[in-house]
């Protein structure tokens, strides 16, 4: 699976962006979706992930109610829609996919096989 993100910038506190995770080169029935974050200095840690089939999410406690990940199959897309965006939130968000993965392992970056570069979100207080 090849991935692009983009939609990255330059906001304050309090606005929104919407990311963009544009996948391609394999069927996507058994693949899941994530968003993960990496700010300077800390590790990479877990945003938010999809199951392709089916559609079913999970979400990082500190975006929940704030962050929400979609997709449109039609596009082989998926969004992360960041709401009310926090200066903690000032990281370089990437998407990856995992194939077969067990769902209670969503969160962990190592599963995941494939990777895009990623896009910068900087939040100014």
């Amino acid at each position: 699976v090849q991935l692009q993100a983009s939609g990255g910038g330059l906001v304050q506190a309090g606005d929104s962006l919407r990311l963009s995770c544009v996948a391609s080169g394999r069927s996507f029935n058994d693949v899941t979706m994530g968003w993960f974050r990496q700010a300077p200095g800390k590790e990479r840690e877990f945003v938010a992930a999809i199951r392709w089939s089916g559609g079913t999410t999970r979400y990082a406690d500190a975006v929940k109610g704030r962050f929400t990940i979609s997709k449109d199959s039609a596009k082989s897309t998926v969004y992360l829609q960041m709401n009310n965006l926090k200066f903690e939130d000032t990281a370089i968000y990437s998407c990856a996919a995992a194939s077969r993965l067990i769902w209670s392992n969503f969160g962990v970056p190592s599963l995941y096989t494939s990777w895009g570069p990623g896009t910068q979100v900087t939040v100014s207080s």
